[in-house]
Order: C-alpha cells, then structure tokens, then sequence
C-alpha cells in the first residue's frame, strides 16, 4: 500500500474512534488492488478447476460479477468475500494477508567464491557452492574441479548425511564408495548414500570436473525399546533360568 493510502486510512480509522467516518471509493481500490484479492480469488478457483458459473452457484453472486472482481472492476465486500472465502475453506485473512515470496535466487558465475578441499593441507579438489544464498536450503549444489594428483598424495574419504548426486562435466574422475570403485567419465552421474564413506579422484592427465548436488536427510527418529515383561507367573528360579548364559 502506498504511505499515502495508508495515513489516509489510519487517520480514518483514528477518527472513527470519536466520530463516524467513511473511507472514500479511491482509497478502498487502492487497498484492494494492492492487496491484490482479484488474483487470488481466481487463483483459488483455477486450482479446484472451477469456473465462474460454478463458483457463481456456490456463491449466490454472478459469473459476471465474479469476473469483474477478479479483474479488479468491481471493489468486493466483506460479505461477497466470506462467501467466497467458505467455498473454498479458507479464512477471510487468506484475502490480506501477506503472500509468500516465491523462493528464486540466481548466483552469478563472478560472486562465487572457489574454496579448497576441508581438513588436508594438499586439496585434491575445490568447490564452488550454487546455493550459497538460500536460507534454509533442502539440498547444497556445488560446482567443483578435480585436480590430478601428486605423487604419493593421499585420498580421503568422508561422510555426511542424505544422498549425493554427481555429473561429470568434463574428464575422467573415479568415485570410491565403501568397497565400490567407479569409472566415470564426461556425461556419466551417479547417485549414492552419502553416509557410506566415498571419495573423489581425478584420474585423467587434466582435471575433472563435476556438478554435485548433496540432498539433506533429517536424521530418522529410532522407536523405543520395548521390555516385555516376562510374566507374573513365571517363578523366581525360571527368571534366574531364562537369565542364565546357555551352558552354565
């Protein structure tokens, strides 16, 4: 809403407290079309597949009536929304609230920053995060380039949480996870737990690289363990029995 429409109102709605007071029709237009309400009534009815007779039988109000409102013609009343609002079990807040942003973020190829390989003071590979700047993130993309490796270099392999995924772009690199050992080569991906040990390893005479993409996984809540008890019935010296290692 723009400063001006909203002083204008709250001035209104102050005055109102010691004397009747009305909002002029250009005010309310501009709340309204700020608020945006037309587009989300017709957004409502196109997710249920609905249209405007449909939605006009449910409400008692016009098929042209409801597509001026949504077009933004025609200012809608508290009444005229209710109505709306029920058909399709939603509160009459849904219409003022704000609406969420839609998650976009686009990372430029000059604002990433290339860090090297954690923990070894020799990186066999560096990184770039793709994702940098979205909060909260459900997976991590990353851009990294594998470098080829020095004599007597050693590998180290890691483990985190959730799933893996990773594209060769261009080279030759070699994935080891657990026991497994891979070739991969320019247009080859592969899709692994991550929490099994894996490591990388350049295997051309340039260096590789890769698009790799690391899914989180929320650590899976274990049941709790359960004692039967083994009965009321059951006499001391068979507890004793049953407890006793087999063959003593």
């Amino acid at each position: 809403m723009s400063e001006a429409a909203a002083v204008r109102i709250d001035s209104l709605a102050v005055g109102s407290i010691a004397q009747p007071a009305q909002i002029d029709t250009e005010t309310a237009e501009i709340f309204i079309s700020e608020k945006r309400i037309g587009e989300r009534i017709k957004r409502l009815r196109l997710k249920k597949s609905m249209g405007l007779v449909e939605l006009g039988r449910h409400t008692g109000l016009s098929a042209s009536f409801l597509s001026q409102l949504e077009t933004g013609r025609v200012v809608p009343t508290l009444r005229n929304l209710a109505r709306i609002a029920m058909v399709f079990s939603k509160d009459l807040t849904y219409f003022f609230d704000p609406e969420p942003q839609s998650l976009f973020r686009v990372h430029r190829r000059k604002e990433r920053v290339r860090l090297p390989q954690t923990g070894v003071e020799d990186p066999t590979y560096f990184f770039e995060s793709l994702g940098y700047q979205v909060p909260d993130r459900l997976m991590d993309p990353y851009f990294a380039e594998f470098v080829p490796l020095k004599k007597g270099q050693d590998i180290r392999p890691h483990v985190h949480a959730g799933f893996e995924f990773l594209y060769v772009l261009q080279g030759e690199l070699e994935i080891r996870h657990g026991d497994q050992v891979s070739q991969m080569e320019t247009g080859d991906a592969v899709y692994f737990d991550a929490s099994t040990p894996h490591a990388y390893l350049c295997v051309g005479k340039s260096s590789a690289v890769a698009l790799i993409v690391t899914m989180h996984q929320p650590p899976v809540a274990q049941p709790a363990m359960q004692l039967r008890p083994l009965g009321p019935s059951m006499p001391a010296r068979n507890l004793v029995a049953a407890t006793r290692p087999v063959g003593k």
